[in-house]
C-alpha cells in the first residue's frame, strides 16, 4: 500500500502541475478555447496507459510461475529502478524550468495555429508521468505477490494508489485555487530519497531473479536468515521489503547492490543539491504563479 501510495502520489503531483502550467498560461493569454485540446491530450494518455498496463499485467500472468514471467518480472524491475532514478536527478536538474519549457513550447504550438499541437504536448507531458507509474505499478504488484496472497495484497496496492493519487489531486487544488504555501523543492527532496530507497529494492530484486535464471553465478552465498524472525511472507516483512527492500535471506550480491547503489545515488543527489543555481533569472514555480493566482515556496 505505501508504496504504491508514494509513487501515485509523487507523480499524480507532478502530471498535475503540468496540466495546470498548460491551462494556467492559456488563460493568461486569452487561450482558453484550447482548454479542450489540452484535457483531450491528457484524456488520450491516460487511456492509452491504462490500457497498456492493464494488457501487460493480463499477458504475464497467464504465465504465472514459469520461466518467463521471471523473465518479465526482472525486466520490469531494472527497467523501473531505472526510471524511478532518472525521474528523480531530472525532478531536481529541472524543476526551475519547467514553467518556461512548457510555456515555450505551447507559444510554438499556438504560433503555428495547431491545435492537434496542444493536444500533443499534453499528451506526451502526462504519457510521460504515466508510463513511468504504470512501470513502476507492474513491478511493485510482481514483488509485492511472491510475498503474499494476491487477493489480499492486490487490495492494499489499489488502496495506497487511489489514496495516493486523492491526495495528490487535492495538493494541486489547494495550490492552483487556495493559494497554499507549500515547499515543492523540499517535497520533491524527500520523495526522492523514498524513491531511491525503493529503486535499490527492486534493483535487489532483479539480481535474486537473475541468480535464479542461473544468468548471474557469483556472489550467491546467503549472507543471514531471518526467516523465523521476520519472513518477508508476513505482513510487516512484506511492508518492509516493498519499503526498503528487506530480504528474509539475501545473497551477498543482493546485499552489496542494494547498499552500492544508495551509496552512490544518494552522494550524487545530495551533491547536486548543493550546487549553486545557475539559472540567470528567477523561474515561476507553478502555472497559477505565472497569473498571479499561486504563492508557491520556489523549487
Amino acid at each position: 500500500m505505501i508504496p504504491t501510495f508514494v509513487i501515485f502520489l509523487r507523480e499524480g503531483i507532478e502530471a498535475s502541475m503540468i496540466v495546470a502550467i498548460l491551462l494556467a498560461y492559456l488563460d493568461k493569454v486569452g487561450q482558453r478555447r484550447h482548454f479542450r485540446d489540452v484535457f483531450i491530450g491528457v484524456g488520450a494518455a491516460l487511456a492509452l496507459v491504462s490500457v497498456g498496463g492493464i494488457s501487460a499485467f493480463l499477458l504475464i500472468s497467464r504465465y504465472s510461475g514459469s520461466r518467463t514471467q521471471v523473465i518479465f518480472e526482472t525486466a520490469t524491475y531494472l527497467a523501473a529502478a531505472a526510471a524511478l532514478t532518472y525521474m528523480t536527478f531530472w525532478m531536481q536538474r529541472h524543476s526551475r524550468t519547467m514553467t518556461s519549457d512548457l510555456q515555450h513550447r505551447s507559444d510554438q504550438a499556438l504560433e503555428g495555429h495547431s491545435r492537434f499541437g496542444l493536444g500533443v504536448l499534453s499528451f506526451t507531458s502526462v504519457g510521460r508521468e504515466g508510463i513511468e507509474t504504470m512501470v513502476f505499478t507492474l513491478a511493485i504488484v510482481f514483488a509485492s505477490s511472491r510475498q503474499s496472497a494476491a487477493p489480499v495484497h492486490s487490495r492494499w496496492l489499489l488502496l495506497g494508489a487511489l489514496l495516493g493519487i486523492s491526495v495528490a489531486l487535492v495538493i494541486a487544488f489547494m495550490i492552483y485555487k487556495a493559494g497554499a504555501r507549500i515547499n515543492l523543492k523540499r517535497f520533491f527532496q524527500v520523495l526522492g530519497v523514498i524513491l531511491m530507497i525503493f529503486a535499490a529494492g527492486l534493483l535487489a530484486d532483479a539480481v535474486e531473479n537473475l541468480q535464479q535464471l542461473g544468468w548471474i553465478t557469483f556472489g550467491t552465498k546467503q549472507v543471514w536468515s531471518t526467516q523465523g524472525a521476520l519472513s518477508e511472507s508476513s505482513a510487516f516483512g512484506d511492508v518492509l521489503h516493498s519499503l526498503v527492500g528487506y530480504a528474509d535471506h539475501p545473497t551477498v550480491l543482493q546485499l552489496f547492490v542494494w547498499a552500492g547503489f544508495l551509496l552512490i545515488c544518494g552522494s550524487l543527489y545530495v551533491a547536486n543539491g548543493r550546487r549553486p543555481n545557475r539559472l540567470t533569472k528567477t523561474e515561476p514555480t507553478s502555472a497559477a504563479q505565472s497569473n498571479g493566482r499561486l504563492k508557491t515556496t520556489a523549487l
